[in-house]
């Protein structure tokens, strides 16, 4: 296995299933989350009595309801109730919008819903949308002046008397409550194959890829049956030398007109299985493949010809169900991502099945600590009504008015 990604070398050459360090290569900024040699700071105890942890979609429509509720923003030195802040390990506005892609652009992504009381407002279908969305979510927390903490990444929460001790590069912190809102995209998932570290050639994951630039005239083996490995196809596949798609089950295409509709029915179900404590499915597996314009082209070009995965992988390629070696100079793996909630692993909330148990937008027995973010209100739409709950709950638990 080659020990680079887009010419920039990794800290750590052995891939392990289910962990991922992007290779930091044409970022506008370093995320802070990429520092894993740095620990908590060391410093006195600061007290809040919410504390929001992540300041993607999810982060800002919970502060944006805590704000509304009548709670105000921490200020260092004060003594007063009701208080609340957002932690954010990024260095500026934006969550993991900032870190996409160069050619995803606002004509590509699914569909990008208001934030509650300001609008996205106007841009062109070829701005991108590392761009867009950043400067949105820019003006929304200028806009409700919501207390925001940058750089500041969560290490661990613990549960302590009368709330959560949550040790942060920024410091330590005592909350009574905590809402937690880091997302998915610091925890790429690469599921393991057989051979796996004897391949010369690249593994990628999606969160490495920046365009098809990097795969020119190379055979490229793209693994996943989501969005992102549909987005990746229509764009490779006209400059690549060849590419072949892998997928564990067949694609389910939806038709809808360009707007990804997940339904009541969708949301029930990802609810039931987060209240059964099981873990979450993707998006895809709950409501298909969007054809959009530019995946009917591909379509139609005849890109999306899925083969069942492969059985193992060799120095050169990947060997197919049919037995027949299919040689890759590079497997992209749009295999997904994972809930990011390893800061969370001191209060052991996971099941034996893998996920969380959760009552609503909390954790089952423990109405302090919610998910948002999580299951059904990964959406925006979700977080918005998870959020209007949670808050609704946190005042009634802590008894604020």
């Amino acid at each position: 296995m080659a020990d680079s990604v887009g010419g920039s070398p990794r800290a750590n050459s052995t891939l392990v299933p289910g962990a991922w360090k992007p290779s930091g290569s044409e970022w506008g900024t370093r995320p802070a989350w990429l520092e894993n040699e740095q620990g908590p700071k060391e410093s006195d105890i600061r007290h809040v009595d919410v504390l929001v942890i992540g300041a993607g979609q999810a982060g800002l429509v919970v502060a944006h309801e805590l704000h509304r509720a009548g709670l105000r923003g921490f200020a260092d030195g004060t003594n007063i109730s009701g208080t609340y802040l957002v932690m954010d390990a990024e260095v500026r506005p934006g969550g993991a919008w900032q870190h996409r892609w160069p050619t995803l652009t606002m004509a590509t992504i699914n569909d990008i819903a208001d934030l509650p009381g300001l609008k996205v407002g106007e841009h062109e279908p070829d701005d991108l949308a590392s761009q867009v969305v950043p400067e949105y979510f820019t003006r929304y927390e200028e806009h409700f002046d919501l207390p925001i903490m940058r750089p500041a990444l969560a290490h661990s929460v613990s549960r302590t008397e009368g709330g959560y001790l949550v040790k942060t590069s920024a410091g330590t912190w005592h909350a009574r409550a905590v809402v937690n809102c880091t997302g998915t995209w610091t925890r790429p998932f690469l599921p393991y194959y057989p051979g796996q570290e004897k391949f010369v050639g690249i593994h990628m994951h999606t969160q490495d890829y920046r365009g098809p630039n990097q795969f020119v005239r190379r055979r490229v083996a793209v693994v996943g049956g989501g969005i992102s490995a549909t987005q990746h196809l229509a764009e490779i596949a006209p400059v690549a030398k060849a590419t072949s798609w892998y997928t564990r089950t067949e694609p389910n295409w939806v038709e809808t007109g360009g707007k990804l509709t997940t339904g009541l029915e969708v949301e029930e179900s990802v609810r039931k299985r987060v209240e059964a404590g099981l873990r979450p499915l993707s998006v895809v597996a709950a409501t298909g493949l969007l054809v959009t314009d530019s995946v009917r082209e591909a379509k139609e070009a005849g890109v999306f010809k899925r083969k069942p995965m492969f059985t193992q992988i060799e120095a050169d390629g990947v060997r197919q169900a049919d037995g027949r070696l299919w040689k890759a100079d590079f497997i992209l793996w749009a295999t997904g991502f994972r809930s990011e909630l390893r800061h969370l692993a001191p209060l052991k909330l996971r099941t034996r099945h893998g996920g969380i148990r959760m009552a609503g937008t909390a954790v089952a027995g423990e109405p302090t600590l919610h998910l948002i973010g999580y299951g059904p209100t990964a959406s925006t739409v979700g977080a918005r009504w998870g959020a209007r709950k949670a808050v609704r709950e946190l005042k009634h638990v802590l008894r604020i008015n």
